[in-house]
């Protein structure tokens, strides 16, 4: 069982940044691929990044890429998304997602996922 904890959100305004902590714990020792999602009321959940167990492999979607950097400190258990140049776009509830295949986690469909943390970007 691994359990995820977000964190980091809020209101912040257009152009601004800011950094989501998703903090990890479990049973297990190990340390698995972990993306994010975002999702608006009434709209499915959709893939933001997502970083393999070491860290060397990153995927981002389209509407992110350059202004984002997923990472990860595998001695805190916590895995980091910065987010930069913020849109009024980028509002959503963030959710952080694990499993230990990483084509589950890009894809969505893993075992484990947050609570979620609220970004509101302000124009």
């Amino acid at each position: 069982q691994v359990q995820l904890v977000e964190s980091g959100g809020g209101l912040v305004q257009a152009g601004g940044s800011l950094t989501l902590s998703c903090a990890t714990s479990g049973r297990t020792n190990d340390h698995y691929p972990i993306a994010w999602f975002r999702q608006v009321p009434g709209k499915e959940r959709k893939f933001v990044a997502a970083i393999g167990a070491s860290g060397a492999t990153r995927s981002y979607t389209e509407s992110v890429k350059g202004r984002s950097t997923i990472s990860r400190d595998n001695g805190k258990r916590t895995v980091y998304l910065r987010m930069n140049s913020l849109k009024s776009e980028d509002t959503a509830v963030y959710y952080c997602h694990a499993d230990p295949a990483f084509a589950a986690v890009i894809g969505g469909t893993g075992e484990y996922w947050g609570q979620g943390t609220q970004v509101t970007v302000s124009p």
